[in-house]
């Protein structure tokens, strides 16, 4: 865990800083729900305040308790990322997929703590399909839940194979 934990906080940070710095500058430049077309008919800016989770779940002003539900999970998560850390992490993809899961984690948490919404802006869309605005953080969790996985595969693989 002595060389795991700090390994893992420079993956985080190394999310926490860019996602924090790009909010910053989305909350400041744009205008609530304004977007601007980078790449036509694909990727946008476009500023959205998401009370709520992943998807815009529970993404609603009139429910008084999502915000400390969402900080209490936020908690429990670290909690448990800190746990993988000491009983789990056993390679550079775990210990790099937990990092990058709690950096967005943390970057999202303080969004809430400092806002009560986290604040999203990356719009992307193809064709018909549009996908909910997300932001750095969210970034940081899917790459580094698909580390996670990888890593568990990897061993699992390994741990199956009779040589």
């Amino acid at each position: 865990m002595r060389r795991r934990l700090p390994q893992a906080l420079l993956w985080a940070l190394l999310i926490v800083i860019p996602d924090q710095v790009s909010k910053y500058l989305a909350q400041n430049k744009m205008a609530l729900w304004e977007s601007r077309e980078i790449i036509p008919g694909f990727f946008s800016l476009t500023l959205v305040h998401n009370m709520g989770a992943a998807f815009g779940f529970l993404n609603s002003s009139d429910i008084d308790w999502q915000t400390p539900f969402f900080i209490g999970v936020t908690l429990l998560a670290l909690g448990f990322i800190l746990y993988l850390l000491k009983t789990e992490a056993k390679g550079p993809l775990m210990v790099s997929g937990l990092g990058l899961i709690m950096g967005g984690a943390l970057g999202n948490l303080i969004d809430r703590v400092a806002h009560r919404y986290v604040i999203d802006f990356l719009d992307f869309s193809l064709g018909g399909w549009h996908w909910p605005a997300f932001n750095v953080a969210d970034c940081g969790i899917s790459v580094g839940a698909g580390l996670v996985i990888l890593a568990y595969w990897i061993r699992q693989d390994h741990a199956s194979d009779p040589d």
